[in-house]
This record gives C-alpha cells, sequence and structure tokens, in this order.
C-alpha cells in the first residue's frame, strides 16, 4: 500500500481521503488490516493525534473496527453500524420531506417488483406475520409503525438487491424522522390503519403470486394514498 506524506490544515480528513482512494483502487478490501498508527505516522508524515482522529471518524460511520491487541481493520461486515451516513445527511437536511416521498415511490415500485420475482418462501413467511400484525394492531401505535416498517423493509430485503436494500432503510430512516409527528396521527385513525392494511395485504398477494406487475400497481396506489394523507397534514 502506497501512502503519501500529507501537507494540510485538515490533515485527518486527508487520512481518511488517502484510506478511502486505496479502498476505491482494490488495495484495501473488507477484513483488511490497517497500519499501525505509528506506521501511519512516519508514512504519511503526520501527528499521531491526527491518525487516531482519521481511525476515530471512520470507526464511528463503521466502516473500520479496532481491535485490542490485533490492530484496526476494514469492517467484514456493515450490518450492524450504529451510523448510517446516508441517513444522517439526510436526518441533518431541513425541508426534505417531499423529496424522500419522491425518492421512495422511484424505488420502492421498482423494488416490489423484483421481490415479485425473488422472494423466498422465508420472505413470503415474514411479511405474511407482518401483515397478520398490521391487521390486528388497530389502536396499537407503536405496533402498526414497526409493522408498515418492517414489511417494506422485508419486500427491500427480497429484491435480492443489497444496495437496494440499504439506500431503502436510509431513506425509511430519515422519513420517520421527518414526518414522526404526522406518522403518529395517521396511525391514530382507525379508517387509515384499515385501509393501510387492506392495501399492504394487496401488495403481499402480488408479491407471493410473483405477479410483478400486479405488485408495482398495488404500491403505486399505496403511496398515492400515503402521500395524499402526509401531504395534508403537512400542508393543510
Amino acid at each position: 500500500m502506497d501512502f503519501k506524506p500529507i501537507k494540510n490544515d485538515k490533515v485527518y480528513e486527508k487520512v481518511i481521503g488517502q484510506i478511502k482512494n486505496l479502498i476505491y483502487e482494490g488495495e484495501l478490501r473488507r477484513g483488511d488490516k490497517l497500519p499501525s498508527e505509528r506506521k501511519l505516522k512516519k508514512q504519511l508524515g503526520v501527528s499521531r493525534a491526527s491518525v487516531r482522529e482519521a481511525f476515530s471518524a471512520l470507526e464511528m460511520i463503521g466502516l473500520i473496527k479496532s481491535r485490542p491487541g490485533e490492530g484496526t481493520f476494514i469492517k467484514e461486515s456493515f450490518d450492524d453500524n450504529l451510523v448510517d451516513p446516508l441517513s444522517l445527511v439526510l436526518l441533518l437536511n431541513e425541508n426534505v420531506a417531499e423529496e424522500l416521498l419522491e425518492l421512495r415511490r422511484v424505488l420502492e415500485v421498482d423494488c416490489v417488483r423484483l421481490a415479485a420475482k425473488r422472494a423466498s418462501k422465508e420472505d413470503i413467511e415474514e411479511m405474511a406475520e407482518y401483515i397478520e400484525k398490521l391487521v390486528n394492531s388497530s389502536g396499537y401505535e407503536e405496533v402498526s409503525i414497526n409493522s408498515d416498517k418492517m414489511f417494506h423493509y422485508t419486500i427491500a430485503k427480497a429484491s435480492g438487491n443489497k444496495v437496494l436494500e440499504y439506500i431503502m432503510r436510509s431513506i425509511s430512516e430519515a422519513m420517520d424522522f421527518h414526518i414522526k409527528n404526522t406518522r403518529t396521527k395517521l396511525v391514530s385513525k382507525k379508517e387509515t390503519m384499515e385501509n393501510f392494511a387492506e392495501q399492504h395485504k394487496f401488495i403481499f398477494e402480488a408479491i407471493k403470486n410473483k405477479d410483478s406487475k400486479k405488485a408495482m400497481g398495488e404500491m403505486e396506489k399505496h403511496l398515492d394514498y400515503v402521500e395524499k394523507l402526509i401531504n395534508k397534514e403537512i400542508i393543510g
């Protein structure tokens, strides 16, 4: 690995930049061990504090993992990240609820198309569980919200596209934040929850029957309904 000396005021950012470039170039892969702080300090011509700051930032976003007595490694898996960089950026941006709804539509319609083709028996069984919880959760806001969310997550997982699943989760987390109060109002209404449950059942049946076209149409109808309700609550 070819690290180059650094001269800049934001030194730790340059350290991160070099590690990122080595990942892009394929010189660093999942599970690879990074040079020690002492070795990087010497190679880069920076202070050990700057290297440590870079490592702390990368560990916080879940790219690397320090193992006491062993060293610092590029993570093997990213499923347990405490901080998702994409959702964090979306959380920190104001007034993006409408844009998130638009993006969700673009992704979820294609996501359900893939799920209808690729969903495994286990995926179908998991979706069925969340549908049952949705149907029986009227009056229980927390259960309703979680069942709704997990149903959509399972569709993303069933799509078989890991990148799509990751982006869907990030968008969902940001959406939850930006429309939290609105969503709570919506699920507290019996009629709305009955409609949600029915719409999800239609989506589920289409996926179960491997009918991509029907699944896409039902998802479009569901998202139309959700957007109208949210816009009515937000805009009035």
